[in-house]
């Protein structure tokens, strides 16, 4: 897999950012493209997990403890594994890269059985995170967790300032290479109880609250 994956993923938030600085009006995307962005799974940011630099990788070689290593991968996206060398590791899913390790120790040992488990995932520090920002007392940029809503992170930072039109709130999600503007009514949410705007959270998700019309 190609290391432009991974590197896509991270200029996805920057992305949902230069888009919400520069968008002229506070208009929602096309019902369809909210559905289909609402559908998507709030837990996981991506299907599966790609290496990048600065994560840690345990690869374990069975029945072999002197090849079995605990490594980062380098700002050059690659690893040094005992008597294999240099090794390709981000733009990789740890499978593809247990299975590239194993194909080079073929060469020194008998059907080499090869794991590898990601025990730090530093690349993703800042695709996985979720933001606020615009008219509230505190932007915040915070690590996702399961179950975070809309509300939530609007209380992370500290509600609406005095100059906030909460029921013009966007919710920005990126899907499939573009940002889709969600509408979020936390006015509604806060004073009426109306939670149908209330979705759950994304890794990658920004939710703008503007400023109201004087």
């Amino acid at each position: 897999m190609s290391s432009k994956y991974s590197i896509r993923a991270l200029l996805l938030p920057l992305a949902a950012v230069a888009f919400i600085t520069g968008c002229a009006s506070n208009s929602p995307s096309s019902d369809a493209k909210v559905q289909q962005a609402l559908q998507l799974d709030t837990v996981n940011s991506v299907d599966q997990y790609i290496l990048g630099a600065t994560d840690v990788v345990r690869v374990s070689v069975w029945r072999n403890d002197d090849l079995s290593i605990s490594v980062p991968v380098r700002p050059d996206g690659k690893i040094s594994v005992p008597l294999v060398g240099d090794v390709q590791a981000t733009g990789r899913t740890p499978e593809d890269l247990a299975d590239d390790i194993e194909s080079n120790l073929a060469g020194f040992i008998r059907e080499p059985q090869v794991s590898v488990v990601v025990t730090n995932m530093g690349s993703h520090e800042y695709i996985d995170r979720v933001r606020v920002t615009g008219a509230v007392q505190s932007p915040v940029s915070v690590p996702h967790r399961a179950g975070m809503t809309v509300l939530d992170m609007f209380l992370s930072a500290g509600g609406a300032n005095p100059f906030a039109a909460p029921n013009n709130a966007m919710l920005y999600r990126p899907v499939e290479g573009e940002v889709v503007a969600i509408p979020v009514r936390l006015d509604d949410i806060l004073t009426k109880g109306d939670i149908a705007t209330n979705y759950s959270m994304r890794p990658g998700d920004i939710l703008a609250v503007p400023e109201r019309s004087f």
